[in-house]
């Protein structure tokens, strides 16, 4: 029987990958519930400093299985709201994970698959991937995804995108905001993201959870004196922070400093036999 959803630990990376190639990654109930505590454990385990979401097979997800969507038509109000909060519940859980998101999008993101994306904090999308937003096809709306989506896209491409459910292809999802660069081949698509990876490796995790809390806070909002005060509050904060100190320190006496995982031993080639 196949596992809906695999999740591994590569060193301080994590891996949560979507298991369902013959529905293509699309999540039911079940689905969304395991997805929604792979990331709560994921955040909550201390070696874990990224975590990277894919899919596996030819599509990313295809969003909601219409197998449970059919099902679904025959619950009560009150039983689709439900089912529907948890959706919502994903959706934030993932947005606002305290550790950087890496979303490996190989191919297809459809519906809620293209919410996943929108929640990561970098995507990035082989050259064939599409995406598309299909739920007014089906009569219905993305809505649980809709703030997700509106911010990684704009209130302007929102309105054609939710409206005509055309497909995105990758350039053009990068050029709207939705991915962070498209990669030429599947080769190409993981040494991009090993590369971002790294570099998130390379930061404070403190420093990251706290940035990612900066953005929900100053995200469209005026600059008004309440707005100064907190943003000063924040960095006054960091400064005097262990993690802060160890920062500069380090960048002073020119070493890494302490959360930068070291390189793995270097591969020594066996002796000549003679």
């Amino acid at each position: 029987m196949t596992t809906a959803l695999v999740v591994e630990r590569q060193g301080p990376i994590g891996l949560v990958t979507m298991n369902r190639p013959e529905r293509h990654n699309a999540f039911d109930d079940a689905l969304v519930a395991e997805l929604t505590e792979a990331l709560r454990s994921m955040e909550a385990e201390e070696g874990v400093r990224v975590v990277v979401l894919s899919g596996a097979g030819k599509s990313f997800s295809a969003g909601a299985d219409l197998h449970w969507m059919r099902r679904m038509a025959g619950y009560s109000m009150d039983e689709n709201r439900r089912d529907s909060m948890a959706l919502a519940s994903l959706m934030r859980t993932l947005a606002h994970l305290a550790k950087p998101t890496v979303a490996r999008v190989q191919g297809p993101a459809y519906g809620g698959g293209v919410g996943l994306v929108a929640c990561c904090d970098v995507a990035i999308a082989a050259q064939n991937a599409t995406f598309a937003l299909t739920e007014a096809k089906l009569g219905l709306i993305p809505a649980v995804i809709s703030p997700y989506v509106v911010a990684a896209i704009g209130e302007r491409a929102a309105r054609r995108y939710f409206l005509s459910a055309e497909r995105i292809g990758a350039v053009e999802a990068c050029r709207l905001g939705l991915v962070h660069e498209v990669a030429a081949s599947e080769g190409d698509l993981d040494e991009k993201i090993g590369i971002v990876v790294d570099s998130m490796l390379a930061c404070g995790p403190v420093a990251q959870r706290e940035a990612k809390a900066l953005i929900r806070a100053v995200a469209n909002r005026p600059v008004t004196s309440e707005l100064l005060q907190d943003t000063a509050e924040r960095i006054a904060k960091l400064r005097a922070s262990p993690e802060g100190r160890e920062g500069i320190a380090a960048f002073l006496e020119k070493r890494r400093p302490s959360w930068v995982p070291p390189d793995p031993d270097p591969v020594v080639p066996p002796e000549p036999i003679v």
